[in-house]
């Protein structure tokens, strides 16, 4: 183990000496690529080596999972990615062109950002307990929508219903906007939903908000309590975005990567970027890092056979 050790430091200490490719499986201007482009712009100076962003849009990002998959593990080609492209859609289809668990080593998770749990404000319910009362005493009648069969709204809903042990109707969208119109229109009645989107009509009072999924309460909302404190322990949905290597990249590699992610984490500028799009900072280290994504690739796991959602 000691020479072991030597060979990784030795590579580390050298490591880089040409360009790293920061591939991303969504076009332009989504989500991912804003949070991306100003962490490679940023670890090209402390490295000493440009960081070349490269979107490979395509099949809700397993193009892109499956280049760096492929890819040689030596810290020279990496992955930025939502945390459900690699821990809950491959539960959902039948056939994946890579192994989630085997094929990807987690360098840092960068962010975080729960959802929020919104009702139509005709339904008599202001809190958790009110609702699962509600669902309680009238089974299979509350209706709650989603972007869809396995996204993340839907598990989310899923979950609650799982852990609550109540009944609700799923009804799936083919987007979370429409979702979010028929709830103001009084045609479902309720929803889990991005709280950063929802807010404006939060405080319209076209919708109400109930709490927010993640274990903390949220910096945009810091008055609205969680799932968890309103009375079902245990209960989180959390998205957040991670950076990715391949399988057998140098630990030593995968530490230096790791430091000067979280060193650009720590910046004002970050900070302030994350904050508009509605997220928290989070740098995690190696072990958090893999520490969380096998918990949720597990949960996840759990959940869809628990639910019995037929994989595609």
């Amino acid at each position: 183990m000691a020479g072991l050790d030597c060979v990784e430091s030795a590579h580390a200490q050298t490591f880089p000496v040409k360009p790293i490719r920061l591939v991303l499986g969504f076009p332009p201007g989504t989500n991912v690529d804003i949070l991306a482009r100003p962490i490679a712009a940023r670890m090209g100076e402390p490295l000493g080596q440009q960081v070349v962003v490269d979107n490979r849009p395509g099949a809700t990002g397993l193009i892109a999972n499956e280049y760096v998959a492929r890819a040689v593990g030596d810290g020279y080609t990496l992955l930025a990615a939502p945390s459900s492209s690699l821990t809950s859609i491959p539960h959902l289809r039948l056939k994946m062109p890579y192994d989630a668990m085997r094929d990807f080593v987690p360098v840092i998770q960068i962010n975080a950002f729960p959802q929020v749990l919104l009702v139509n404000p005709v339904v008599p319910v202001k809190s958790v307990k009110d609702l699962i009362a509600l669902a309680r005493a009238k089974p299979g009648v509350l209706s709650f929508g989603s972007s869809g069969v396995g996204s993340a709204f839907h598990l989310a809903g899923e979950l609650f219903k799982t852990m609550a042990r109540v009944d609700m109707l799923h009804v799936p969208y083919k987007g979370g906007n429409l979702a979010l119109t028929d709830l103001i229109g009084g045609r479902l009645d309720l929803i889990f939903y991005s709280l950063a989107v929802a807010q404006p009509q939060v405080r319209a009072g076209k919708l109400r908000a109930i709490a927010v999924t993640g274990l903390k309460r949220d910096a945009l909302q810091p008055d609205l309590p969680t799932v968890d404190e309103s009375g079902l322990r245990g209960y989180e949905v959390t998205g957040w975005h991670g950076i990715f290597a391949p399988a057998g990249t140098p630990r030593d590699v995968v530490e230096r990567l790791n430091s000067v992610i979280a060193k650009v984490l720590a910046t004002r500028e970050i900070g302030e970027l994350w904050a508009s799009q509605g997220m928290a900072v989070v740098a995690t280290t190696p072990a958090e890092s893999i520490k969380r994504y096998h918990d949720d690739y597990a949960k996840y796991e759990k959940l869809v056979k628990t639910v019995g959602i037929k994989p595609e």
